[in-house]
């Protein structure tokens, strides 16, 4: 197909999808798909919850549409409108289970969608995080089965793993490089050039689909490995009893020392990619160890802190039934409303099943969405008449910086600094 006459449907608009619909949707015709038809509402209407999307931008494609047919956004919750597309692109989530074992069924939902109204010629690209292998293996089975049609004959696919980092407004999607494939030579680089119209510091085509997969599961598996290790240095400086940071900050005089800081590991990605790889490679008869005690060592993080925050407690000679404690953000980090796989609804589990009455605070995110999917009930606002005996800094929100921590330490409150926001004579304990 002719770069000019691309329709392009992208598949799934959350913190992905639409600042991807938006960025080509000035460029080519765009429709937008989302299950859920109140996001479709809210886009609609110019709101978008996630805070990715530049809402001036999405409101000016959207009467793009209007003023000219052949290019803007269209936003739908309709699969039947997904049928002039010949270019789709799929940015549904791919969670883990309980078992931590990847969870497909969104993505191959999303391919029988697509399926039913793939035609000869058209080209399939996979942005959600998957292991090596999965397009080809699992997703291209459901659209050849559910379109009747051939791959590598009949359609064609492609891989380019998203890099958005929610909150981030520096490395936006356009500014950064973006890895692509495809299933022939012809498919890389048509799907090449069409990410490079959108794009300011350009891509890298890889040599294949599961060279993509790989190196997106490996992006965030590395940081993964490198936080563990600087949890497990926390762990071993608590006992020791010295500061994690000022050994931190001693190491970093050499040249060549990372920069990692001790931390909870949640989101979309860190927590969730690496169990991806040990997945395909448990599939493949090897038992993955150093990914995947680097994932034990990060899991645990949560419960440290409630027991240490416990211990400390107890220490000041405060009792722990039914003590009050504040908890400052739940998101997985600063300045964006994003709670996917936040840990710090671990931490507050962990203080609840010893008795403790936990508030928790976070001006950021979406109160309906936290009760939803944690089971968590946010405060509207810190009562200053709650005599809390204990304050944990969990997220490092702006709104934070200038919290009163001086007024809590004058009452005797135990205060954990989990991201060193907190002004270090004024905490009992940090990372």
């Amino acid at each position: 197909m002719e770069q000019q006459h691309s329709i392009i449907a992208v598949i799934g608009l959350g913190y992905v999808g639409l600042p991807l619909a938006v960025e080509f949707g000035k460029h080519y015709r765009v429709i937008g798909y989302d299950l859920c038809a109140d996001r479709i509402s809210e886009l609609k209407r110019g709101e978008d919850h996630t805070l990715e999307a530049d809402l001036a931008a999405l409101n000016e494609v959207q009467r793009l549409h209007e003023s000219n047919p052949t290019q803007g956004l269209t936003l739908t919750s309709s699969p039947d409108d997904l049928q002039p597309a010949n270019i789709f692109i799929v940015t549904v989530p791919t969670p883990i289970d309980k078992f931590n074992t990847p969870d497909l069924q969104p993505l191959l939902n999303a391919s029988e969608t697509i399926g039913k109204v793939l035609k000869k010629g058209d080209i399939v690209i996979y942005e959600s995080t998957t292991y090596p292998g999965c397009t080809e293996e699992d997703c291209v089975p459901v659209l050849e089965r559910a379109s009747h049609l051939r791959f590598n004959e009949d359609f064609f696919c492609g891989y380019s793993p998203e890099r958005i980092n929610p909150g981030d407004k520096i490395n936006t999607l356009t500014k950064i490089r973006k890895i692509t494939s495809g299933s022939t030579p012809d498919t890389a680089q048509k799907i090449d050039n069409l990410y490079n119209t959108i794009l300011e510091n350009g891509t890298y085509l890889a040599p294949s689909i599961k060279v993509a997969e790989a190196a997106k599961a490996v992006e965030n598996s590395q940081r993964d490995v490198n936080i563990s290790f600087m949890n497990e240095l926390a762990l071993i400086c608590d006992r020791v009893g010295i500061d994690t940071q000022d050994v931190l900050d001693a190491a970093a005089t050499k040249w060549n020392f990372l920069p990692y800081r001790p931390g909870l590991v949640g989101g979309h990605c860190i927590g969730v990619d690496p169990y991806y790889l040990a997945h395909k490679a448990k599939m493949l008869g090897y038992d993955p160890q150093v990914i995947l005690s680097g994932r034990a060592v990060n899991n645990s993080m949560a419960k440290f802190i409630a027991d240490k925050t416990l211990k400390m407690l107890i220490r000041k000679g405060f009792a722990i039934l039914h003590t009050p404690i504040l908890i400052l953000g739940v998101t997985f980090k600063e300045n964006c409303p994003d709670i996917r796989n936040t840990k710090v609804v671990d931490i507050a589990n962990e203080l609840e099943a010893f008795g403790c009455q936990v508030d928790i605070y976070d001006p950021w995110a979406n109160k309906e969405e936290v009760r939803h999917e944690l089971g968590k009930a946010l405060i509207d606002n810190i009562n200053p008449a709650t005599e809390y005996k204990a304050v944990i800094a969990c997220v490092a929100h702006d709104e934070f910086k200038s919290f009163d921590f001086l007024r809590y330490k004058k009452q005797g409150c135990v205060i954990f600094d989990v991201k060193g926001i907190v002004p270090r004579h004024l905490t009992d304990a940090r990372l």
